[in-house]
Parts: C-alpha cells; structure tokens; sequence
C-alpha cells in the first residue's frame, strides 16, 4: 500500500478539459487465465458515474480544517471483539493540500491516494479487504483488484435510498457490484462468488461516506444470514482543538444509525 498512484490510480482517461485520473486496480491489457492474472480491461475509456462518484467526487469538500471523521470497522468474524475505529484527520480546510492523514489501531495507515479526489476512507477499506482476498485464497492482489475495477466500470446502477444519521433523515445513494459473479476462475474461490459489496454515500453526511460493506452469502445465496460480513460505518466528526489543548468530541456530533 506503498506505492502512489500504484494499484488505484491510472492517469489514462482524458475527459474534455484534460486528462483525469481514476480507478486503476491492475495493468489495463492483462490476461484472465488465472487468479495470478487479472481480467481483461472494459471496452471504452468512459469514467462511469459509479467510478466518478466513489473515486473523483471531492468527498472531504466542506469539511473543516483539523477536523477528525471516526468510523467503525466492524467484522462478523470477530463478534466478541468491539468495533475498530478508523480515523480520518482533515488537516487542511476541504482537503485542499490533499494531506488527510488515516490511522487506526494499528497507528497511521499509508494509502496510495496521489491524485485521488475521494476520501481516503474508501481507500482504506479496499485495501484492507482486497489483502484480506489474497489471504484467504491465496490469488494475487492485482487480481482482486481488477475484478472489482470492472465491476465498477461496467456501469452499476446508483440508487437513491432512505438513510439517517444522529436520527436525521439523509438522502444516500446507494452503489452494489458483484466482481466475482461471472469470473471464469471463481471455481478457485468459490465460497467467495457470490460476495457483494455495497457503497453508501450521502451528501448530508461529512465525508460523504456513509457506510461501505462487504457480504459474504451464506448456503443458497442467503444475503439474510451472510456467511461472513465487514463494514466501515461513519460514526462522528470531532471537530479539534489547536494542538496543545485537548479536544472534546460535542454530545450532539451526528452518528450513523446501524
């Protein structure tokens, strides 16, 4: 995850007024013979709504100077452990020195983010899961990576759905692929052909970022009861103090309803 503009970034599409960076999960001309290869790249160079709205939308627009996003990172696979918490620090007023720094339990995260408009959150999140793909099947990252950079340049539909946040009525939009659907490899992995993963955003919200999710079916395709869930939830924005001086989160910050 060291490496700028590595695995999410390809500075390839041009739109009218110049050339846009976006999502780049693998090399665009790979081979799809194995899951030590990636798939082949999409048909055209259009950047899809969903792409644009997950990877170039300035998600940390409007936020302060200083201040801190939470969000809990929850895993179905370890109930008795409670929620992570990933932490988000806009050090410069709405991002604009594209310095939002990302830390968890483990301290501060380096993310390949060079370029990348959106917050970093959602970087974070796939990082962590594409990693946590290689683990458990043993295929290579980049494979990972590219299923789920064609399932968002296939062109996902982005529904607009009822959310709340502190118990305020939001409007979210909703995005939900598939990467391993069809894969001709999922064989390899199949207890993992079915997983989605579902993006919710809402403007209401600061950072935008509402809830990622991954959802493992369990027999039957059952979504109702996964085989194995994770997700980061937007919990609270902390507004900080001047260093030196301790800061207080306010008893009104907004929190996600779960």
């Amino acid at each position: 995850m060291t490496r700028a503009r590595g695995a999410w970034l390809r500075a390839a599409r041009a739109a009218l007024m110049g050339t846009l960076c976006v999502l780049c999960l693998a090399p665009a001309a790979t081979r799809a013979a194995s899951p030590a290869s990636a798939a082949s790249a999409p048909g055209g160079d259009d950047i899809t709504a969903a792409e644009r709205l997950i990877f170039l939308t300035d998600h940390l627009h409007g936020v302060a100077a200083q201040t801190e996003l939470d969000y809990a990172l929850i895993d179905s696979g370890q109930p008795s452990r409670s929620a992570d918490v990933v932490k988000v620090l806009v050090q410069s007023e709405n991002n604009a020195k594209g310095d939002a720094q990302v830390s968890d339990h483990s301290g501060s995260v380096n993310l390949p983010i060079a370029g990348l408009q959106c917050n970093p959150a959602i970087i974070y999140f796939l990082e962590r899961d594409i990693a946590e793909m290689q683990g458990l099947t043993g295929g290579q990252r980049r494979y990972f990576q590219q299923r789920l950079r064609l399932a968002l340049a296939a062109g996902p539909q982005i529904e607009s759905v009822p959310s709340e946040v502190g118990g305020k009525p939001v409007n979210a939009r909703r995005i939900v692929v598939q990467p391993y659907l069809n894969d001709p490899n999922a064989a390899r992995f199949a207890q993992y052909t079915g997983k989605r993963y579902t993006f919710l955003l809402a403007d209401g919200v600061p950072g935008q970022v509402l809830q990622i999710r991954t959802d493992v079916p369990g027999p039957n395709n059952d979504f109702a009861h996964p085989a194995h869930s994770e997700s980061l939830s937007f919990q609270s924005a902390l507004n900080k103090l001047p260093s030196g001086k301790v800061p207080a989160k306010p008893s009104n910050a907004p929190r996600a309803s779960r």
